[in-house]
């Protein structure tokens, strides 16, 4: 007898951002993959008139329609207030969770009367350290859940930089579905890229005062690289046509690229990791001070398609490697050094990245060990 599993995402504020949609599609397509029945849940925040739900739901089914689940969406209230907007036609109902046997949800804040319904529910928390300051701080309203997963090695371990809410957190790896992430050369000349927003209005508190988090505040420190290495470097950046960072980054020997335009789509955010030599990226601050010993999901899809990720040090981790397949790097100089090695012997960097995919984050694997709990 098959499991129902409906996974609770948020896309439809974010019709052209691929990369956002495949941090839900790894664990839908891990869920399938271990034999599970699944409805893709859309809370419809309040942000969309009415009137809008029927085109942002169809646009939805058409990033999902190459994956197969089209026909799998539900929608449900933002809120626990009433909510009778006109429900697109094919939508899966409500009333179908009496046959459900869980909810992973990866939105948080989902309204009890929803979360209630289910007969297991499991929070994933994908925002490690976040997550639990901004659930301290009030600053976040999560409804009672069964179990509480998390990818932050850290959370809730002794010597921990930030409060685990009083609540149970169990970690498990990230996950990328290694079928529809396979190896894929790098053509020649490719850059190290990444893909990610800019600026983003999102400022933290910590004991020295408010900070602000986003990754440009995070690259500041490095934005002299490409002076430091032989190897392209390319950002895909969510950025407005009249921003500054046009004539800044490519001063400073950055490529640069509109993520709106080259990773709108699932698809067209495959092709450009694809198309690349490998990752660069550096993190939000917090990551930083919170040492959560994160890792972003976007570096599981390039470690997958056999692409060495150099990306900036989260913190001690029990699994993550510093210089195999991927390099973790504190400062300026560690990260020229680790594109250096990772470029000098790339086959075999490659090689390790992939076996890095397979041996920690194959969704096949790291799904069922989430359903093994969720559902024991």
């Amino acid at each position: 007898m098959s499991v129902t599993v409906w996974i609770a995402a948020r896309t439809l504020n974010h019709p052209n951002a691929g990369g956002h949609f495949w941090v839900y599609l790894n664990w839908a397509e891990g869920l399938r993959v271990n034999g599970c029945d699944l409805v893709w849940l859309e809370p419809v925040p309040p942000t969309i008139p009415i009137h809008e739900v029927p085109e942002k739901v169809a646009s939805l089914k058409n990033r999902l329609k190459p994956y197969g689940l089209a026909d799998c969406v539900a929608l449900c209230p933002w809120t626990d207030e009433l909510f009778s907007p006109v429900s697109p036609a094919g939508n899966i109902d409500l009333e179908a969770i009496a046959g459900a046997d869980l909810l992973l949800n990866l939105t948080y804040g989902l309204p009890s009367s929803v979360v209630r319904r289910f007969r297991r529910s499991a929070l994933l928390d994908i925002d490690p350290g976040l997550t639990q300051v901004w659930i301290s701080k009030g600053q976040m309203s999560v409804p009672r859940h069964d179990l509480y997963f998390t990818i932050g090695e850290t959370v809730g371990k002794p010597g921990s930089r930030f409060p685990d809410c009083g609540l149970e957190w169990q970690h498990t790896p990230p996950c990328v579905a290694l079928d529809r992430w396979p190896v894929h050369p790098a053509p020649a000349g490719a850059p190290f890229t990444t893909v990610s927003n800019w600026y983003i209005d999102e400022w933290v508190e910590d004991a020295d005062g408010w900070y602000r988090n986003d990754k440009r505040s995070g690259y500041l420190p490095f934005l002299e690289l490409p002076k430091h290495t032989s190897q392209a470097l390319e950002l895909a950046l969510c950025l407005k046509a009249d921003e500054e960072e046009w004539d800044l980054l490519p001063g400073r020997g950055w490529g640069l690229r509109n993520a709106w335009e080259v990773t709108s789509t699932p698809w067209d955010y495959q092709r450009y990791i694809h198309g690349s030599k490998g990752e660069f990226s550096c993190v939000k601050p917090s990551c930083i001070r919170l040492q959560n010993a994160w890792i972003s999901d976007r570096t599981l899809c390039y470690l997958a398609s056999g692409k060495p990720a150099v990306v900036q040090h989260t913190g001690a981790s029990r699994f993550l490697p510093d210089s195999e397949g991927l390099f973790r790097f504190r400062d300026l100089d560690e990260a020229a050094r680790c594109l250096k090695m990772a470029a000098e012997d790339y086959e075999h960097h490659s090689r390790l990245a992939r076996a890095l995919a397979e041996k920690h984050f194959d969704a096949r694997k790291v799904v069922k060990r989430v359903l093994e709990r969720a559902l024991a």
